[in-house]
This record gives C-alpha cells, structure tokens and sequence, in this order.
C-alpha cells in the first residue's frame, strides 16, 4: 500500500545523495524527524478551534515520541504537553515545558509524581477515590480534573458516576482546585467522543452547583491519520489472505490505515455534532484534547539498510526475504500482533521488475519481522540498498525500543528549516550537518563552539 507523502518526504527521497550520506555515517538504523511538520499540524488544531470559536487547548501526548524536538516545537507555538510518569514529567520542564502546561493522566500515579505534578501547578486527572486521597494527603495545593469511565466499556481508566459523585462530596477546596472532568476513550469514532463531552458539560454543571471551577473537559486523544489512500486500504482489506504473508501468519487487526476524516477534520466533526460547539460556548468551558499521532503526521520516516537477501518459496511461488541492520523492535506496530501496512520505499529509486517482498530484522529472534507481508518493491532489493518506512514519527519509532544484542538504538536526525526554505540535518550524539536540494551537501564533523551555535539557534537543548 503506497503511503501518502507531502512534499518534504518526496524532496528527500529524491535527493540522489542525502540518505546515503547520512547511512554511511551513522553505520545503522535511523530515524528522521522533521519538527516543523509538527508545528504545522498543531496549526491546523488550532485553527479548528479558531474557525468554531471554542475555547480550546491543545496538551501533546509525549508517549508517542520521546523527541525532545517534538516538545520544543510545542513550546514554540505555546501548547502543552500529556505525560504519564515522572521522567516524562520531569523531562517536558527540562525541554521548556513549563509546569502549568503540563496535563499528568494515566491511572494510579506514584506519590512522587502527584508531589511534583502539583508542586508545579500542573493539571492531574484523578483516576480513582484513592489517588485523590493520596494527593490530599501530600498537602500541596493541586489542580485536578476527575476521570469519569466511560459507560458501557471495559476500561480500566476511570472513575463511575457513583464515584464521581463520591469524590465530588470530599474535595478538600482549600487544597484541591477542581477544574473539570476527563474520560479516555480507545478506537476512533467521532459520535462516542461528542456524546460522552456532552456528559462532561453536565458534570461540570453539577460542579458549578457545589462551588467549584470546573471549566475544563479533556477528551484526550484518538485523532486518527490517514496513512494511505482510500483504495489501497479498501482492495487489502477486500483481498487479505494468509498467502499474502510470510509463514501465512496473518495479523489480527490492524489500525485503519485509510481515514476519511483525520486530525483537525475529526476534531471539527466531533464539535459539530449534536451542536457540541454550542454547548461549549453556552456553558463557558474550555475543551482540553490530548493529540499524539496525529500531531506526528507526516513529520518522520525509518531508514533500514538492507544487509541480506534470499530468495523462498511459498504456495509455488518466489519471493524475496530481506534482512535490514535493524530490528522490528523500532517498528513498534509489529509488537502488537499487528503490522505497519503503509509500504518502505525502495532507495535509491531504479527501475526494475515488481517482487514480492518480506523483511526480517537482524536479531535471533524469527518473529522479528519488520514486514511479513509481502510487499510489491519495484524491483529486486541489493545489499547495500535502503528502505524507507514512512511516516513512523507516531508511535512508531520508539515506544518499543530496545538495545536487544546490545544494539545501539537508532538514532534520531532532527530536519531544521532555514529562512531560505533549505533543510539542515544535526544527528543525536554524533554532530553533522547537511543541506537538503544542496548540490554539495556537507559532511564535516564540527567544533563544539560550532555545535553550541546550532544548538541555541535551533532551540534544542538535545535530540
């Protein structure tokens, strides 16, 4: 399935010397990440919230990207940041985050992260009467919001109407200021997401009524991306078959990977039901959401070298099996009982026979497979050749990493506009820059005064 690619990805690809440059000096796996992508997409959030008049805020999910690049484009456009423990905390306010921007949720926070959390005015969602008990205790004034469970699901996030109602009744007000309510919801459906912010809005009365603030609902994330077009999505879901994978292992379920309504369009229709908008500029609340893929959206790729290749057989026909000098273990989706659909790009681009092909990573492990599907490559990969996963900044990248063998984990090459419209590549760890549509990129190592430049330019205070 060919995935979508903005304009960005496709001057990458066709620059005949840049990916090379950059494989031979990392000698490894790596990652691209492009952060003003990212700033465009909290744009176009926020112009949703603009053109509805709602009174929006908008906290990136952390998890779905550990790049402290990712965080610095948020403080460059004034968003904040969701995290879930206390080194994610701890790292959004050493990336610039300040404590107020700072949504704290998953369920049954340590003490140390409710004290720090609140010790800097951040927002906590309360998951449950005992967590709520426990921040009291600490005795440090907290902004909170209550999580409610979201009727008739099965999540383990949340608190029922029972003991909503039970924590509304023992809020210590001269220590705990309500703010309003949150729910987490799973899947990508716009009508679930709009009716239970309806409930919230009533919540929030309820609050209104026994003295508290509460002008805040989260509905946290779920903003799905569109990764591939619309027919490619529909023909393998009409035709997937065990044949079509290595070992006839057939995945369980996979993300949909065609979304008609993606990002900023879902979050418009999701106001725009049952007058959601309305409801929330009638009553005066602000909507918090939680974005995380979906900020990421064509903002990354993975690159692979292939190291091996050998040629199998499977139902009388020929297909190529492809080792890379990586593993699946930073292609997250495969850890899942699942699979990363959108096609790797064969590089460089020549032309060739279409082939049937599967990719397995470098480890022991037979599992560990980056693609068991076979993919239709537009010819015969070649050792030496790479491949690109693209759009891997969400989730993809990182939420399972592992130095497995005692590999090094790939690393991260940060992609930096300049006034002219140029793109300049600083990597994690080792310092290099090249020029991106340049006739004669650079590669020379630099000075440290020369690092210590970029760096305060870029805004980076680390990769």
């Amino acid at each position: 399935m060919p995935a979508h690619r903005d304009d960005w990805s496709q001057r990458l690809l066709a620059d005949p010397k840049l990916l090379r440059r950059m494989a031979d000096t990392i000698g490894g796996p790596f990652h691209i990440l492009n952060p003003t992508r990212v700033v465009e997409n909290i744009e176009a959030f926020e112009n949703v919230f603009t053109r509805m008049n709602v009174d929006g805020v908008i906290y990136y999910g952390k998890k779905a990207n550990k790049s402290p690049s990712v965080v610095q484009a948020c403080v460059s456009t004034g968003v904040g940041v969701d995290v879930s423990s206390l080194r994610e905390f701890e790292a959004a306010l050493h990336e610039g985050i300040c404590g107020a921007q700072i949504v704290v949720t998953g369920s049954a926070k340590s003490d140390e992260l409710l004290a720090s959390a609140a010790r800097h005015g951040a927002l906590i969602a309360i998951d449950e009467l005992a967590e709520l008990s426990r921040l009291t205790a600490i005795g440090i004034a907290a902004r909170v919001l209550l999580r409610m469970l979201p009727p008739g699901t099965t999540s383990r996030f949340g608190m029922t109407s029972e003991e909503l109602n039970e924590a509304l009744g023992c809020i210590d007000t001269g220590l705990i200021t309500l703010e309003g309510f949150s729910f987490h919801l799973s899947g990508y459906r716009i009508e679930p997401r709009a009716e239970l912010a309806a409930d919230l809005i009533g919540w929030c009365r309820r609050a209104h009524e026994l003295g508290h603030p509460a002008n805040t609902i989260s509905i946290g994330g779920g903003f799905g991306v569109d990764y591939v077009p619309a027919e490619a999505w529909e023909n393998f879901q009409d035709g997937v078959n065990p044949r079509w994978f290595h070992g006839d292992k057939v995945p369980t379920h996979y993300y949909p990977y065609h979304f008609p309504v993606p990002g900023p369009a879902m979050l418009a229709a999701v106001l725009e039901h049952r007058g959601l908008a309305d409801s929330l500029r009638t009553n005066k609340i602000r909507l918090a959401i939680e974005p995380g893929r979906s900020l990421l959206d064509q903002a990354g790729c993975t690159v692979f070298q292939v190291q091996g290749a050998k040629t199998r057989q499977a139902h009388d026909l020929p297909y190529r099996l492809l080792t890379v000098n990586g593993t699946s273990f930073s292609l997250s989706e495969q850890w899942f009982e699942s699979e990363f659909l959108p096609d790797p790009i064969l590089w460089p681009q020549l032309p060739g026979d279409l082939t049937p092909t599967c990719v397995g990573g470098s480890s022991c492990l037979d599992d560990d497979m980056l693609s068991r599907r076979r993919i239709p490559l537009p010819r015969a990969a070649l050792l030496g050749d790479l491949l690109i996963y693209p759009n891997t900044a969400g989730y993809q990248m990182d939420s399972n990493e592992s130095s497995f063998h005692e590999l090094p984990l790939p690393p991260k090459v940060i992609a930096v506009r300049a006034d002219d419209g140029r793109y300049r590549f600083a990597i994690d760890g080792r310092y290099f820059e090249w020029g991106l549509d340049s006739p004669s990129p650079r590669n020379t190592r630099m000075t440290h005064q020369r690092i210590s430049a970029i760096v305060k330019r870029l805004g980076i205070s680390r990769y």
